[in-house]
């Protein structure tokens, strides 16, 4: 098309374009088609696909969108090509998954390995900065959980496809609050372990008395009150 025969109020092109009125029949057929298509695709990838998906799994989700793009709208592409090419993203994550399950280490580099981010109620900061996981990043995920302190909580993993698992403790300990810092009245209502106080860095509960220097566990200076063991009525407010 020239410059010249472009014109603002050409609403015929605006909708259309340059193609003729009968390929928009022609361009839901080719849609109906590549979506039958595609679904068997999605299909034959497996459940995972259905889930939480991981860096591999997303490529995959976006290479497939753009190629059923071009046959379904573009009147001199066939279906043929865009066939050939879904075919070919399934037959290279079907490969990458068989390889994964039979090597560890491939598996670690397309889907991730966990992370352990909370061991026994305290914080494992290198990993929290290893994985750019902020503290309100991850106590918003354990108050989804229905924790309201660490104390309650013996491991927190960051799974490989992003989501986390969190295990509770039996019997809970006092421990750092998860509560929203500016929630202050919150705050003012959860029970203090009497005689304990915990790292705000890393959520180290120890007596008092010792907490006047720097954490043993993470060398910071930070304290705050520790939440009693048994803090079942903030889960009411």
């Amino acid at each position: 098309m020239k410059p010249e025969d472009i014109h603002l109020w050409d609403f015929r092109r605006i909708l259309i374009g340059e193609a003729p009125g009968e390929f928009m029949l022609e361009v839901l057929i080719r849609s109906i088609i590549m979506y039958a298509a595609l679904l068997v695709v999605f299909r034959l990838l497996g459940k995972r696909m259905n889930a939480q998906l991981t860096v591999t799994e997303m490529g995959v989700m976006i290479t497939l969108g753009a190629i059923i793009a071009v046959p379904a709208q573009i009147p001199d592409r066939g279906l043929l090509v865009g066939m050939a090419a879904l075919l070919t993203a399934l037959a290279l994550q079907r490969g990458l998954n068989y390889w994964a399950v039979r090597q560890r280490p491939v598996e670690v580099t397309l889907h991730g390995d966990a992370s352990l981010l909370v061991k026994d109620g305290v914080l494992q900061t290198e990993q929290l900065t290893k994985g750019s996981i902020s503290h309100e990043q991850l106590f918003a995920q354990l108050r989804s959980h229905d924790v309201l302190h660490l104390g309650q909580v013996r491991r927190v993993y960051h799974e490989g496809g992003g989501h986390f698992s969190v295990f509770k403790r039996p019997q809970p300990q006092p421990g750092l609050s998860v509560m929203p810092l500016k929630d202050q009245k919150l705050h003012g209502e959860e029970a203090h372990a009497e005689g304990l106080q915990a790292c705000l860095h890393c959520a180290t509960v120890a007596e008092a008395h010792s907490a006047q220097g720097a954490c043993p566990t993470c060398g910071q200076q930070q304290w705050t009150y520790a939440v009693e063991a048994e803090a079942h009525a903030v889960a009411k407010v």
